[in-house]
């Protein structure tokens, strides 16, 4: 497992308004989708490619264009949505899939509950989409989904991550190709299973509190 944990002010200085309490669900919908973007740079480095012949209007040249099959963003429902505008911004030419999934406030485990994904991974690159990395635990299960179905590279976009999530991915993916971004990694999960010091519940920011 590659981790990369971005270092560039403008993400901070983003990371920060995201963090801050008092900032309203439409600025924070606003900062997540342009943090990811930032975020997407980082994580498209290894994005296949191939050697593409164009016209300038000057001379023909030689190019690079996203190869075939075209990478897969999936982001994980509900939260990840808040981060897909900002991705697909990047990368308009990549398929977008959907995973739902829950987590049970007891025990913590992730369950899946609504699929919609190309029927063959076979030979993909997957780009998946998950705000906060604390457990661990549902960003695994999606993980797993996909190399299941036949991904080969799988690359996980989050806003933040708490280092026993990352050691629990590391220790259950091994031998995996998988990249995982950050824009930052925090102190520490608490007794609750949330990051601190976090930014709350990233679902209930960007879309207000679901009732039960």
């Amino acid at each position: 497992m590659r981790v990369h944990v971005a270092d560039h002010p403008l993400i901070t200085h983003k990371l920060t308004r995201l963090r801050d309490r008092t900032t309203p669900s439409p600025t924070f919908r606003a900062l997540a989708e342009e943090l990811v973007t930032l975020l997407a740079y980082e994580a498209t480095r290894q994005v296949r490619v191939q050697p593409v012949s164009i016209e300038t209007p000057v001379a023909p040249t030689t190019g690079l264009a996203i190869s075939d099959p075209r990478p897969l963003i999936v982001p994980i429902l509900r939260a990840g949505l808040g981060m897909l505008e900002g991705m697909v911004k990047l990368i308009p030419s990549a398929e977008v899939g959907f995973l739902g999934m829950v987590r049970n406030e007891e025990t913590l485990e992730p369950t899946i509950y609504a699929e919609r994904l190309p029927s063959d991974l076979e030979n993909r690159q997957c780009f998946v989409l998950d705000p906060m990395l604390a457990t661990g635990g549902s960003l695994l299960a999606a993980i797993d989904y996909l190399f299941d179905r036949g991904a080969v590279d799988v690359t996980a976009v989050c806003l933040l991550a708490a280092p026993e999530g990352l050691a629990a991915i590391d220790a259950a993916t091994k031998g995996r190709n998988l990249t995982i971004v950050l824009g930052a990694l925090d102190e520490k999960l608490n007794e609750l299973g949330y990051i601190v010091p976090g930014l709350g519940d990233a679902g209930d920011r960007l879309y207000g509190t679901v009732p039960s």
